[in-house]
């Protein structure tokens, strides 16, 4: 049983940092804080979906 999905949902890009993919990682933490900041103005919902998605994907199949 492979453990960084379940971290995925405590903490985006965890499961990356864990399997050693540090600069996957960072790049989900900047997307996660830019689509963060687009909330406030109205956007960015779909596109954080999106992001959530794929990572949960990647740290469970990289």
């Amino acid at each position: 049983m492979e453990f960084p999905p379940y971290f995925l949902f405590f903490v985006p890009g965890l499961g990356q940092l864990i399997k050693g993919h540090f600069f996957k990682a960072l790049c989900i933490w900047i997307a996660f804080a830019v689509t963060g900041a687009m909330h406030i103005i109205g956007t960015g919902t779909i596109l954080w979906l999106i992001i959530w998605v794929w990572q949960l994907y990647d740290a469970y199949n990289a």
